[in-house]
């Protein structure tokens, strides 16, 4: 069974040392064989993560993309992998050596922890934490450090200025962050990542008011936090070259880019997991999703009829197998985390980066009181299931939301009046 492949896999890999070692080993194997996976698809994810950008903001742009190292360009992060590996090591003389070092590398631990308890599909968790959205919160916290380490390290007064500007971001974004998550666990009674999808069995929490709201503010404070386009003012380079990063080269600046990578990479499958469904599959009907489909497919005259015929008969086999077990479980889910992925990369494609007050004025003086007001709504939600329920959860963030445009507004500009001096 496609949906339970690699949890079988898994388990057949862990009953070979038990008939070779002793007893006391099997449970370390089984504790490093998990360890060892993400290990190995950390830089895998990140490297055609790097790729897939790369592409995307290209065709946006009316260009091709990485074409010329391998097919499509899919060696090309292969190749700028090598080139990180070889490039020289330059440190500043006067910076802190050591700190210098650990910095990039506490950056990514935590980057790579992240995945420990995300359930890619069921059964699939690496570990099934109790606490585990605690665990996501207490962790991504630690990038600050790292972030500040970086640029005091570096002995640069553009460093230090990009990094005290990138903790303030990443702290300011943290609290609505939270209290998004806040919401999510009041609803659902725990905090285990694994309960929070199975509670989502029934209808994904993106579909209620107050889960679309909390997902909205996770997910835009989540690309602020891991300094993503259009929330990038730690590293305006028109004013601070690179932020915090600016001394590293070689390896080590390789180690803080995919940091960033890895981190904008849990965002997407955090959202997934919280607001949309984790690897469940949709509870609503899907055929009218694919009729839709099928006649768009059938009236696009540009499209050979070969291409017209396949995308009918791909719409006919979902309609089938979207609402069966066809489909795997870390299928849903990777699915959807791409589905965010693209989005991510939409934005940094389209949107210009905001200026420092408007950076911060968003997450205190918009996103923080309306995720407040969020976590009333999901109590009212939660006391008064149904049709009244949603429509006060409707009406209390939708007038909550107008109020804080209203008084956020920018004020109009008045005529000048000059007074010159005779």
């Amino acid at each position: 069974m496609l949906d339970q492949l690699f949890v079988h896999a898994t388990r057949g890999l862990l009953t070979l040392p038990g008939r070779m070692l002793p007893p006391a080993l099997n449970a370390w194997v089984g504790l490093l064989l998990p360890i060892a996976a993400i290990a190995a698809l950390a830089p895998a994810v990140m490297m055609y993560l790097t790729w897939l950008e790369r592409k995307i903001i290209a065709r946006m742009q009316n260009r091709l993309g990485p074409n010329r190292v391998g097919l499509f360009g899919l060696t090309q992060p292969l190749a700028d992998g090598v080139k990180m590996l070889i490039k020289e090591d330059i440190v500043p003389a006067g910076a802190d050596r050591l700190l210098h070092v650990i910095a990039p590398v506490t950056a990514l631990l935590p980057a790579i922890l992240l995945f420990a308890v995300l359930p890619v599909g069921r059964n699939m968790a690496a570990v099934d934490l109790n606490v585990g959205a605690l665990y996501i919160l207490a962790v991504s916290s630690i990038s600050s450090l790292a972030v500040f380490m970086g640029g005091w390290a570096s002995r640069n007064k553009f460093s230090v200025l990009g990094a005290m500007r990138a903790v303030a971001q990443i702290i300011s974004y943290e609290v609505p962050s939270v209290l998004s998550v806040v919401a999510v666990i009041m609803v659902t009674g725990s905090l285990s990542l694994v309960a929070v999808v199975n509670a989502q069995a029934e209808g994904w929490f993106i579909a209620t008011p107050w889960g679309a709201v909390a997902a909205l503010t996770f997910f835009l404070s989540g690309i602020a936090e891991v300094n993503r386009t259009p929330f990038d003012m730690p590293e305006a380079e028109s004013e601070l070259v690179a932020g915090f990063h600016t001394e590293y080269s070689g390896m080590k600046f390789a180690l803080w880019y995919m940091a960033e990578f890895l981190e904008a990479f849990a965002v997407c499958a955090f959202t997934t997991t919280l607001f949309l469904g984790g690897w469940q599959g949709p509870a609503w009907p899907v055929w009218p999703w694919c009729l839709a489909a099928a006649l768009v497919l059938a009236s696009a005259r540009t499209l050979a009829g070969p291409l017209r015929l396949l995308g009918l008969l791909g719409c006919a086999w979902a309609a089938v197998a979207l609402r069966s077990e066809v489909v795997p479980s870390w299928a849903w889910f990777l699915l959807k985390t791409y589905a965010l992925v693209f989005v991510l990369v939409w934005l940094r494609g389209t949107f210009p980066r905001l200026r420092a007050d408007q950076l911060m004025g968003f997450a205190w003086k918009f996103l923080l009181p309306l995720a407040l007001v969020n976590i009333i709504a999901a109590g009212c939600w939660s006391v008064w299931p149904g049709l009244r329920g949603s429509l006060i959860a409707l009406g209390l963030l939708v007038g909550s939301a107008w109020a804080l445009i209203r008084v956020n507004a920018p004020a109009s500009e008045q005529r000048r009046t000059y007074v010159l001096v005779e």
